[in-house]
């Protein structure tokens, strides 16, 4: 079972990385940052993951950590 996809690639790439995480069921797709695409983003959320665009997943956690939130 896979919750995130964290996605590093060229924006133009990651629609079918998107369909791919939707056909397997993932909860998130994480792209790194630097990285958006909005259109990909907005086809994740409306099949119900979470997208995340233009954030480092080790920045974030480190910051969720030190809230406590994690």
């Amino acid at each position: 079972k896979v919750d995130v996809v964290e996605i590093f690639m060229r924006p133009e790439e990651i629609p079918p990385v998107v369909d791919q995480a939707i056909q397997i069921g993932a909860k998130v797709v994480w792209m790194q940052e630097g990285i958006v695409n909005e259109d990909a983003a907005e086809k994740a959320e409306e099949a119900g993951l979470t997208a995340v665009q233009n954030m480092c997943m080790r920045v974030a956690h480190k910051y969720f950590r030190a809230q406590g939130r994690i």
